[in-house]
C-alpha cells in the first residue's frame, strides 16, 4: 500500500504545510499530553533521554573560555533548552508554531533568551556561533531538510540529534513533514549523504542513547 506521501503525490496534491501539521501535533496531543499545555514528546521529557543529553551539552558549552551564542532550531516546549540557557551568551530559540512560541515567551524569561517564530526551511536563520537541531529533521521532508542543511554551513558548530534504527538501514528515505519519523521506513537522517551532502570540516559523536524505538545519536559538526 502506498504511504500517505505517495498518495498525495499520485492525486496531484501537495502535502500539508509543515506549520499546519505541527500545529495539529500540539492541538491534538499527537506526541502525548504529559503535564503541560504543550508537550513535545518523550524525547523532550523522558529522564533517560534528556538527562544525558543535557549533561553532554553542558560539557560542550562550558569548554569554551568565553560563553558562545546558540540558535536552537526547533526548540519545542523548551523543557530541554531551559536547562542550557545559563551556560550560553545569547540563546535564540526557534520554532514554527506561533501559539507554542507565545507560551514559551511567557513561561521562560531570561536576559540572554529570545524566542522567534520561524520556519527553519523557508526563513532566514538567526546568527549564532552554534546551531542545535535536536530531533527535528527526522520529522520533515527531504526537500525541507535540504533547505535547512544549506543554512547550517553559516554556523561554526552544529549539534544534530536524530532518532535512528538500531540496525542497518537506508539513510534519508523521504517522508511527508509532520508527526511521524523515518523510523517507520527503517530509515534515518544522515546529513553527509545524498541528497543533502552537507560539507563539514570534522564530526564527532557526542552521545548515543538506546531506547525501545532505536538509537538517539547526537553528533557535533565543525563547519568552518
Amino acid at each position: 500500500m502506498k504511504d500517505k506521501y505517495e498518495k498525495l503525490r499520485s492525486r496531484g496534491k501537495k502535502p500539508w504545510p509543515t506549520k499546519d501539521a505541527m500545529q495539529q501535533v500540539y492541538e491534538k496531543n499527537l506526541w502525548g499530553s504529559g503535564t503541560s499545555d504543550f508537550y513535545s514528546g518523550e524525547g523532550s521529557h523522558k529522564p533517560e533521554i534528556v538527562t544525558p543529553y543535557v549533561k553532554t551539552l553542558i560539557a560542550f558549552l562550558t569548554a569554551f573560555e568565553n560563553p558562545i551564542s546558540v540558535c536552537d532550531l526547533g526548540c519545542g516546549d523548551f523543557n530541554v533548552g531551559k536547562e542550557l540557557v545559563r551556560y550560553i551568551k545569547n540563546y535564540i530559540a526557534v520554532d514554527i508554531v506561533p501559539e507554542l512560541m507565545e507560551r514559551n515567551r511567557e513561561k521562560f524569561i531570561a536576559t540572554n533568551l529570545e524566542f522567534q517564530c520561524l520556519d527553519i526551511a523557508k526563513d532566514a536563520l538567526p546568527n549564532a556561533d552554534c546551531a542545535i537541531v535536536r530531533q527535528v529533521l527526522q520529522h520533515i521532508s527531504n526537500d525541507e531538510v535540504k533547505q535547512v542543511a544549506a543554512k547550517l554551513v553559516n554556523y561554526k558548530y552544529v549539534i544534530v540529534t536524530e532518532h535512528l534504527p538500531d540496525k542497518d538501514f537506508t539513510s534519508n528515505l523521504d517522508i511527508i513533514s509532520g508527526q511521524g519519523t523515518r523510523l517507520k521506513k527503517q530509515s534515518g537522517i544522515n546529513l553527509l549523504m545524498a541528497p543533502f551532502n552537507m560539507k563539514v570540516v570534522e564530526q564527532r559523536e557526542l552521545l548515543k542513547v538506546v531506547d525501545e524505538h532505536g538509537i538517539i545519536v547526537t553528533i557535533l559538526y565543525k563547519m568552518n
